[in-house]
């Protein structure tokens, strides 16, 4: 039905997975596979919309529709955009799970910040994206960012990691030795450096345009 609808039927869908509280609700995901399947530049306007939304739960649904809608050279100023604009841990996640949906290398720098975050779910939801969106052969500071999440204080931050690790090298995380080039990399990221300067060029007008 959502397919065939217009304007009427994108913000049916909306209001639909709005009401559901739980984030991870069947019926909140349920409206937002309808919205996906459209594929539409409508449902992108509507989620873009979303994403400078006033509540949480807004901008959550905005990214969550954007992560496996398409339009992707439209969708990561956006989410890039949001990764340096917002302050909520949720919202931070669900970016962080779209880009690694998106599997596009030009998220690395956002995702590379937002690795050295104090929260452990945005850390875990890095260690998600980093193995999807480092390409092939796997990005060098990519690769430094995943080895230093192996060793993260949170226990489910730090084995992610490693599966994530073991999955782009080919190697267990035991088998890459310490002081190679992964390894040297990590020092050369620092926390404040032209990584994050990157993320910050984006552009501030994306998500009112």
């Amino acid at each position: 039905m959502a397919m065939i609808g217009g304007a009427a039927a994108v913000e049916s869908l909306i209001e639909a997975a709005l009401r559901e509280r739980d984030q991870e609700g069947a019926a909140r995901w349920h409206a937002i596979t309808q919205l996906q399947e459209r594929g539409d530049l409508e449902t992108f306007t509507a989620a873009r919309r979303l994403c400078s939304g006033r509540t949480t739960a807004e901008r959550m649904l905005g990214v969550d529709i954007l992560g496996r809608l398409g339009f992707v050279d439209r969708t990561l100023p956006v989410l890039r955009a949001l990764s340096v604009q917002e302050d909520d841990c949720l919202v931070l996640y669900s970016v962080l799970i779209a880009f690694g949906h998106l599997r596009d290398r030009r998220a690395l720098p956002s995702v590379i910040a937002l690795a050295e975050h104090d929260d452990p779910r945005i850390r875990y939801g890095a260690a998600y994206a980093l193995p999807n969106i480092m390409g092939s052969p796997p990005d060098p500071t990519g690769l430094a960012a995943l080895r230093r999440l192996t060793l993260d204080p949170d226990e489910d931050v730090a084995d992610w990691a490693r599966l994530g690790l073991a999955l782009s090298t080919g190697r267990e995380v035991e088998d890459t030795p310490p002081d190679g080039p992964a390894g040297r990399e990590v020092e050369d990221i620092p926390p404040d450096g032209s990584t994050g300067r990157e993320v910050e060029d984006v552009g501030r007008d994306v998500l009112d345009s």
